[in-house]
């Protein structure tokens, strides 16, 4: 879930003019080293806050979990799942937000997905995820499991 590319440019142009400030005509170490301090770290930042991967993984007997960065939920324990519009978004996380929901959110990504939990041992109620394809995680969560078989 990149960044939109419009931030990249005007991330780099901040940086650029805060180094800028620093620099200031000083001739020497202060004309050339805060452009090589300040410049990589917009780049760091906008790298670090869209590196979030949201996938559904599942092994040769069909049981898998979603995997929303480094948080892992068993797909057995999902209850009901459903698309959240950007319409509704700020609803879902305003007043009826459950302060025991797990949330991953994204400000730049319009759509999330709702995935109720069914687990009696996690007091957590439901995930809130940011996604770009609501659609295609929720019909990868909806594949029977080998506990649906049986």
């Amino acid at each position: 879930m990149w960044v939109p590319l419009w931030w990249w440019p005007a991330a780099l142009a901040v940086g650029a003019l805060l180094a800028a400030e620093v620099h200031m005509g000083a001739p020497g170490v202060r004309a050339w080293l805060p452009y090589v301090i300040l410049l990589p770290f917009p780049i760091w930042a906008l790298y670090w806050s869209s590196r979030m991967t949201v996938e559904v993984v599942r092994d040769n007997d069909g049981a898998g979990e979603l995997r929303v960065g480094r948080a892992h939920l068993p797909l057995d324990v999902i209850d009901k799942c459903a698309a959240i519009p950007a319409t509704a978004k700020s609803a879902a996380l305003g007043r009826q937000l459950d302060p025991l929901a797990f949330v991953q959110h994204r400000t730049w990504v319009k759509q999330m997905v709702l995935i109720v939990l069914d687990d009696p041992d996690d007091p957590t109620p439901y995930w809130l995820v940011s996604t770009r394809r609501p659609d295609d995680l929720l019909a990868a969560l909806a594949q029977p499991t080998p506990e649906d078989h049986s």
